[in-house]
């Protein structure tokens, strides 16, 4: 694509108009699921965001056991917001090691729509309330926030302000 279509193209039409191996790596920021992804970009090109968030979506909903395993293990725990008391910080530290012992993983939770003031009270809340899942419920419920996770990503990147 020439320089100039390029500066005024839409995230979007740049998306749709990548190399194969290059519209990969932009899904994988969003979330890292190889099969994902690649189905994602197999399927190009899309008429408009929604239809991508939708396929996006549905894509989601279809991870394997190990699809879910390869995206929980390149996440991170969400940052903590500027001004944190250190004894908020040990506290989700606690909550964290505790579950990652329990489950394998890191805890992931999609805070969408949740006030940057209220993100820490919500996340150790989730960890605390999940710990009592069972495995099996919890791989569900992480599947799911990933998917979210996913989407608002998606989101982003298709506003181009990256993932």
């Amino acid at each position: 694509m020439p320089a100039q279509t390029r500066a005024t193209a839409t995230p979007l039409r740049l998306f749709n108009t990548a190399g194969p191996e290059d519209a990969v790596r932009t899904l994988l920021t969003c979330l890292h699921s190889t099969r994902w992804a690649r189905r994602l970009a197999a399927h190009r090109p899309y008429p408009d965001a929604p239809a991508l968030l939708a396929a996006a979506d549905e894509a989601a909903y279809d991870l394997t056991p190990d699809d879910l395993a390869e995206a929980l293990a390149a996440e991170s725990l969400p940052a903590l917001p500027e001004g944190t008391y250190a004894a908020a910080g040990t506290a989700l530290r606690a909550a964290h090691a505790a579950y990652e012992s329990r489950f394998g993983h890191v805890f992931v939770i999609c805070l969408d729509g949740i006030p940057a003031a209220e993100a820490l009270d919500r996340t150790l809340e989730g960890i605390r309330s999940r710990l009592a899942n069972d495995p099996e419920e919890e791989r569900a419920v992480a599947a799911e926030e990933l998917r979210r996770l996913a989407g608002q990503r998606l989101r982003r990147a298709l506003r181009g302000a990256g993932p």
